[in-house]
Order: structure tokens, then C-alpha cells, then sequence
């Protein structure tokens, strides 16, 4: 197992980073579905946890197979995905990936959300022998490096400036200068219980990891003034109305792709064989187990 605690600032407070991240996630979602892969939501419900209180709940299955390096494509199904289930108990969220085709790999991320700059040294109440193997990492949205093919110049923070609340571009030393400013602390557990792939998998799950949370947290703040002044409710109606063209798309596509594979110009013949919840109220969600 490898464990880091990815520690990502942005010119925001709490409560505005908890509109602009469901933002995010929604939008970006959508955009990146294409070609039968993406995010397909499967549940977004209220659940409640006896230490945590009320929260959502959602289960989504991220479909990537093209998206895999070949090393992992070779031994993985055609059709290959994810499933991510998360509490959001806001400010502190547990998310968990699973792979059926592969039971002895998981990812666990418990994430706190404060009103600093990265400063807690234990916020997620990490056990001493946690705390001996944890890599702290600081992700700078402004200053990392990003793939060139990923780069957008309006989602740039050195160079954009929000309209509605004229925050940035943001200069070397942000961080420490900028009011108001929040972190986004990220426990983040790896395991890959596979003979001779463990350190291969966990390492470029990680570098994976930390690729998204850099990309998705220059989106949030280079969309602010999409969602900047909106309510919970307005963002709870937005999700669903993206969720909704998100599904429809990734299912388009699938159906296609099943409607040509079935065509006889396309089909192998009758001879060849080849062609044969942790759920939001009862695990997590209403347990405890966390």
C-alpha cells in the first residue's frame, strides 16, 4: 500500500470551494465523456452518518479503458470501469475506487477541507503509524507543470482574472499572500495486492491521482464566475441536469458501438465461443464503519 496526502490551496474559502468543486466535477465530467467513456452516474441520493451528520451519496462508473496504458490495457476486458462511491459529510468526504475484474486494488481518500494554507500538519487525525509512512505533497495550481495537450490558456491561474470577485492572476508565493485562501488536505491510500505489478500500479495510480486534482482544481477556479453566487440547491439542480446529459452521452455511445459489433458483417460466427453497494443508507452512509 502507498500513501500520500496531497495538500491543494485555492483563493477560495471552504464555502465557496464546496459550490465551485460539485461545479467542477460535473462539468468536467461531461466534458471528458466521449466515445462510449466517462463518468455514467448511477446514484446521487442523501445519506447520513451517526459522527458526521447528513450528506450525498454517489456512485458513478468511470469508464477508461483507452485511457489505460497498454502495459494494463493487455490484461484488462474490452469493457473496463471504475466504480467510485462517495460520502460527502462536508467539509470531510470519503471516496473509494473498486475495479470487479480486479479485487486486489482499491483507492481510499479521506479529505478535509480548512481555511488555511496547507499549515495542519494532521487534520485527517492520522495514527502515529500512519503518520511514520505518510509523502506529504503540495500541489500548486498555478506554478506545476501541466501536459501540454491538457493546457488551456482561460484555465490558466497565471493569467486569469475572475470578473465577479477580481481575484488572480496568481503570482509566485500565492499561497502565502492570498485572501481568502483554503486547502483541500487529501489522504490518499493505493493498493495493489498483485504479484509483480503492486509498486508499478500504486506509482502510476498516484502520479494519476495527483494529475486530476491539478487539473480539476484549476477548472474550479478558472470557472468561478460560472458558479460563483450559487446556492447548494442551485448546484444540486445543475448536477442532475448534467448528470443526466453525461449518462445519455456515455450510453449513446455504447449503444452504437453495441449496435455495430452485432452486425453480421461484424459477428465471428456460431462457431466461435469468444462471443458468449456500499450503498448511501447501509454501509458508510448510516454505519459508521469509517
Amino acid at each position: 500500500m502507498l500513501m500520500k496526502e496531497y495538500r491543494i490551496c485555492m483563493p477560495l474559502t471552504v464555502e465557496e470551494y464546496r459550490i465551485g468543486q460539485l461545479y467542477m466535477i460535473a462539468k468536467h465530467s461531461h466534458e471528458q465523456s466521449e466515445n462510449g467513456e466517462g463518468v455514467e452516474v448511477v446514484k446521487n441520493e442523501p445519506c447520513e452518518h451517526e459522527e458526521y451528520g447528513k450528506g450525498q451519496f454517489t456512485e458513478k462508473r468511470i469508464h477508461l479503458s483507452s485511457r489505460l496504458p497498454s502495459w494494463i490495457r493487455s490484461v484488462i476486458p474490452n469493457v473496463f470501469y471504475v466504480t467510485e462511491k462517495a460520502w460527502n459529510y462536508y467539509p470531510f468526504t470519503i471516496t473509494e475506487y473498486t475495479c470487479s475484474f480486479i479485487p486486489r486494488f482499491s483507492i481510499h481518500i479521506e479529505t478535509r477541507y480548512q481555511d488555511n494554507s496547507g499549515t495542519s500538519e494532521n487534520c485527517l487525525n492520522l495514527p502515529d503509524t500512519d503518520l511514520a509512512q505518510r509523502e506529504v505533497v503540495h500541489v500548486d495550481i498555478a506554478y506545476d507543470p501541466i501536459p501540454a495537450h491538457k493546457y488551456k490558456e482561460n484555465e490558466d491561474p497565471t493569467k486569469f482574472q475572475s470578473e465577479k470577485t477580481q481575484r488572480g492572476p496568481l503570482e509566485k508565493g500565492w499561497r502565502e499572500t492570498s485572501s481568502p485562501v483554503m486547502c483541500s488536505y487529501k489522504n490518499v491510500r493505493v493498493k495493489c495486492d498483485i504479484w509483480l505489478l503492486q509498486s508499478k500500479v500504486e506509482s502510476f495510480t498516484h502520479k494519476a491521482v495527483q494529475d486530476i486534482l491539478l487539473l480539476g482544481h484549476r477548472q474550479a477556479f478558472a470557472w468561478i464566475d460560472e458558479w460563483h453566487g450559487m446556492t447548494i440547491e442551485d448546484i444540486r439542480e445543475y448536477e442532475s441536469e448534467m448528470h443526466e446529459k453525461t449518462n445519455q452521452k456515455v450510453r449513446n455511445a455504447n449503444n452504437s458501438s453495441s449496435s455495430a459489433s452485432s452486425s453480421p458483417e461484424n459477428s465471428s460466427g456460431p462457431l466461435d465461443s469468444s462471443n458468449k453497494r456500499k450503498g448511501s443508507k447501509g454501509s458508510i452512509g448510516s454505519k459508521g464503519s469509517k
